[in-house]
């Protein structure tokens, strides 16, 4: 098996490269030229776009090939004080470098919208913003001139007082989603809600494929076995790349895995600075034997520097072979 690991948005290695600078919706409030206003958060956002082209140019000078996006390249957007503000033409030449270089280096990138986004709302208004952060985070895709093989990774949401409901909810909204919004979702269990089992039979009711989050997991199962679900998991990215590699081959993607560790006994949902190497490698070890390739984001507070200290955990463990510096075959 092939393991290739990434991180999430943000270096702790590459100094003053913030992909989310912002501004306050005060101080937009007290800016009484609203054009020069806006001018001024579209240059905010070209920042952000700049520092996420460095970090994945840090990213390649490290062979790290699994990167997800922050979701906050854009201040305010879809805040009430905007109204139809759609700065995406503005970016264009900074949306596109970006894609442009994910593409030639054929790196995985990914959108995680924030959690405010939930299909399973019974909430009218929830549910048409949560439309909408979806058609945006599509649209940012769609100008960098990514295919399906660049997705977004959502939860299922919550549970309002009653978990089957709130699920059915979630598979009509989710179906009445325009496809090529449709196609670029896959689905993570969380860490109090809906459990890896509840949200396999969601994405398997839906044809999305899922995100197993290792730590998610261990606090919230009613005592299913993660290895033993994996079978099923990985279906799920085998039944997305039976439909669409055909028309587009990017599509065909292995699955892929969050991990984190505990930040403390007493608070096991919170993420450590960095991944504890003995829980992963015993999932690992499980799904070897049915697994070619997998890609692994990491969610630790230290980002890259857990990504470095776990792969060099990686390469102590017995039967590993180092393939890159941000790779391993097990």
């Amino acid at each position: 098996m092939i393991i290739r690991l990434g991180y999430v948005a943000m270096s702790t290695v590459v100094k003053n490269a913030s992909p989310s600078k912002t501004m306050t919706a005060t101080n937009f409030s007290k800016l009484t030229d609203r054009e020069a206003a806006i001018r001024k958060l579209e240059r905010i956002a070209a920042e952000n776009l700049q520092n996420t082209l460095r970090l994945l140019k840090h990213n390649r000078a490290h062979d790290i090939m699994v990167f997800r996006f922050s979701s906050r390249f854009i201040p305010l957007i879809g805040h009430e004080l905007l109204g139809d503000w759609n700065p995406i033409p503005a970016l264009a030449a900074e949306f596109e470098e970006l894609g442009s270089y994910a593409k030639q280096y054929a790196m995985r990138v990914s959108f995680h919208p924030d959690h405010f986004n939930v299909l399973s709302t019974p909430r009218k208004d929830v549910l048409q913003k949560s439309v909408e952060d979806l058609e945006r985070h599509t649209a940012m895709l769609n100008a960098m001139g990514l295919g399906m093989e660049a997705m977004c990774n959502i939860h299922v949401g919550g549970a309002y007082g009653d978990k089957a409901k709130a699920a059915g909810r979630f598979v009509t909204n989710f179906q009445a989603l325009r496809p090529p919004i449709q196609a670029r979702i896959t689905l993570e269990n969380d860490d109090k809600t809906f459990n890896a089992l509840e949200t396999l039979e969601i994405a398997e009711q839906v044809g999305a494929p899922m995100v197993l989050d290792v730590h998610h997991h261990a606090v919230n199962n009613e005592g299913e076995d993660a290895v033993q679900l994996w079978p099923r998991i990985q279906e799920t990215w085998l039944q997305r790349a039976r439909r669409y590699s055909a028309e587009e081959p990017a599509a065909n993607l292995p699955p892929k895995i969050h991990v984190s560790s505990p930040k403390s006994d007493t608070d096991p949902r919170s993420h450590a600075d960095y991944v504890e190497v003995g829980p992963l490698w015993a999932f690992l070890q499980g799904i070897a034997p049915i697994t070619p390739q997998l890609d692994i984001m990491i969610e630790a507070k230290m980002k890259d520097d857990a990504l470095f200290r776990l792969m060099d955990e990686l390469k102590r463990m017995e039967g590993v072979t180092v393939v890159n510096q941000a790779s391993v075959m097990i």
